[in-house]
């Protein structure tokens, strides 16, 4: 299946027109292995012609590296590029994991200065609050970040990994453009709650890891594989038992695929594209990827119509699901569910 120019969406009730399908930058930094710089900075290139216009990063990433080595591709392509970048999560000096989640109106003005100055641009398309600061009201955090509006530093708003109450409060104090959250044929938390108050209130869903950070794609089926230092080694779903369950899960993705003449994990971002049909909203996954090759499938993917019958074959999957999402998931919208 070759890939195609991807159509555009709206980000969320009266938003901007993106390209139905982002790329989330992450990999280009750190947690899933090395990176050869001048493959990432091709993939962006060609993500680029293909319609790719959401660029996703995170002030957490590479500590800051990661906005710093997308900043020259964002100003040379100011004008095409819409991006996301995040807030929030305060990491340990030296160390990939976080100590704190800051959400006060001090730390939110101090970080997207910080991440204008690393991106060397003026003004973030959207920011988000990349996890609830739980210690301060929600409605303090987006009355914060709704000065960033007001004072041209931020375009528009968005939340990641919250509930639909909080969602509802954001939302109430400024209008919420976008809500990130895990989603794929492996994770339908926010199936529950979430997605409803978001189709209310006209935000999109921005899917991130909608491949189950490569489980979906059938390419390894747990650790082995992963070089050092790769996130995946410590999370539940990729270890042990669990690993050996959920790849037994991959079956029907691979039988579809077999069908279709198309790879799994096509299959499985399909499966996300969809999700804004059966649930009434904009549905914008983030896949990440370092390889022009697999980016191309994962473009053509956004075209791709999976049938009723293959859909319900599909649907019990995530119930299966052996293994949390996260050593801790305390941080997680689903913890506070």
């Amino acid at each position: 299946m070759s890939a195609s120019i991807l159509p555009a969406v709206p980000l969320g009730a009266g938003g901007p027109p993106v390209g139905a399908q982002g790329l989330g930058c992450m990999g280009f930094s750190e947690f899933y292995g090395p990176t050869a710089p001048d493959e990432a900075r091709e993939t962006l290139r060609i993500a680029l012609d293909l319609g790719v216009t959401m660029f996703d990063t995170a002030d957490l990433y590479g500590d800051g590296d990661n906005e710093r080595f997308l900043g020259p591709f964002v100003r040379a392509h100011r004008d095409r590029v819409f991006l996301a970048t995040k807030f929030g999560i305060v990491r340990r000096p030296g160390e990939k994991s976080w100590s704190e989640v800051r959400g006060d109106r001090a730390y939110v003005r101090q970080s997207v200065d910080a991440s204008l100055k690393r991106l060397g641009i003026d003004e973030i398309d959207l920011y988000y609050a990349h996890r609830r600061d739980t210690s301060v009201p929600i409605e303090e955090t987006a009355g914060a970040m709704a000065e960033l509006v007001r004072e041209g530093k931020v375009r528009h708003l968005g939340l990641s990994e919250v509930t639909g109450a909080e969602l509802r409060a954001a939302h109430g104090v400024h209008p919420i453009a976008a809500l990130q959250s895990e989603w794929s044929l492996f994770t339908r938390d926010i199936e529950d709650s979430v997605v409803p108050a978001a189709a209310e209130l006209g935000v999109a869903v921005v899917a991130y890891s909608p491949l189950g950070r490569g489980f979906l794609t059938g390419a390894f089926t747990g650790a082995q594989g992963l070089s050092t230092g790769d996130v995946r080694l410590k999370m539940p779903r990729f270890t042990g038992d669990h690993a050996d369950a959920n790849a037994a899960l991959l079956e029907p993705v691979r039988d579809i695929a077999a069908r279709r003449e198309v790879t799994p994990a096509q299959v499985a971002l399909a499966w996300v594209h969809q999700r804004s049909r059966v649930h009434g909203l904009t549905v914008l996954p983030i896949p990440g990827t370092r390889s022009p090759d697999r980016l191309r499938q994962n473009v053509a993917a956004a075209t791709l119509a999976l049938s009723d019958d293959e859909l319900a074959a599909l649907e019990p999957l995530a119930a299966k699901v052996a293994g949390a999402r996260y050593p801790d998931m305390s941080s997680t919208a689903t913890a506070r569910e």
